[in-house]
């Protein structure tokens, strides 16, 4: 039987290392091609919801001179969260996962940011905040998803142009950037193809923290639905674990994120600086309106827009980009 092992982008400060991934019994989602047309996209994007993790699969991390060993939880998922104070240049770095089944003895290699020297962290949603995905109509987000493979999927006009500022603002280094993290409601059987897409687009590279993996038909169909709480808590979790950065946070109004975002900037209001809310329709949405008006009461730069264009603007205006 094959076996699968996904890893995911993970991250260290001065005092702790976090890395994750997921260990399967099926093929991983990563296995299935994302450039298919027609039907056989279709088939593609219906076998990623359609895996089978492996609980309580021993994994071990090594990392530098680090050796750790943990096993899978219930959903296949692993995560370290790892005491390390040692000297770590900045920018992003290898490490490795191996995992022994029965049936396979899975290797892989991994990357981990240690963020450079910055002012500023940027934390941004992804459906319809720069992939166009018709989150608020059911049907319309389906058939895309069904229907567009990863050449035909379209990213709003200027978003990378915005993101590349924000990523270069204030950086000497050649390579050095601003530290980026794409959060979302969509699941981690997604995370290969919104990593390429970012990829494709010249969206900055970023840490992806995404929502429980799905596995089954059910779970396929309500793809991105149900409680968002899981997108608070996680970026609850980056603030704290980078308190020395202001953050500019990026959403769209199909859904949670203004409100969501409401509730992180009471939380942390000495840590955001700006929060970004696209317009997704003709008209702006009074509820929208007003949690904005709730943040900018605790002195957060917000903008409510349609164009990111009109969102450059604004980022040039309060020094950002």
């Amino acid at each position: 039987m094959k076996t699968g092992l996904k890893l995911y982008r993970g991250y260290v400060n001065d005092q702790e290392l976090v890395v994750f991934g997921h260990v399967f019994k099926s093929r991983s989602p990563d296995s299935f091609r994302i450039d298919r047309h027609g039907i056989n996209h279709a088939i593609s994007i219906f076998r990623m919801f359609t895996i089978k993790p492996m609980a309580d699969a021993v994994v071990i991390l090594e990392f530098e001179n680090l050796k750790v060993e943990t096993k899978t939880l219930k959903d296949g998922y692993f995560r370290f969260n790892i005491p390390y104070t040692e000297d770590l240049a900045s920018g992003w770095h290898h490490y490795k996962i191996a995992c022994q089944t029965a049936h396979d003895e899975l290797v892989a290699h991994g990357e981990l940011l240690k963020p450079y020297k910055s002012r500023f962290g940027i934390i941004s949603d992804i459906d319809d905040t720069f992939l166009v995905s018709h989150t608020s109509s059911f049907f319309k987000k389906l058939f895309v998803l069904l229907s567009r493979n990863i050449d035909k999927r379209k990213i709003f006009e200027d978003v990378a142009e915005h993101y590349r500022a924000l990523s270069e603002f204030g950086q000497d280094e050649e390579a050095a950037s601003n530290a980026f993290f794409y959060v979302s409601s969509s699941e981690w059987n997604l995370y290969d193809f919104i990593e390429k897409f970012a990829v494709k687009h010249q969206l900055p590279k970023a840490v992806i923290k995404l929502k429980k993996i799905k596995t089954g038909l059910a779970d396929f169909l309500f793809t991105g639905k149900g409680s968002h709480d899981h997108k608070f808590n996680k970026i609850k979790d980056l603030i704290s674990f980078y308190p020395e950065l202001e953050y500019v946070l990026f959403g769209d109004d199909t859904q949670k994120d203004p409100f969501l975002y409401e509730r992180i900037c009471k939380v942390f209001p000495k840590n955001i600086r700006v929060v970004y809310i696209r317009q997704t329709s003709k008209n702006k949405k009074r509820a929208v309106e007003k949690a904005m008006e709730t943040i900018g009461s605790l002195s957060i730069e917000t903008l409510y827009y349609q164009h990111s264009k009109t969102a450059i603007a604004h980022s040039k205006s309060i020094g950002i980009i």
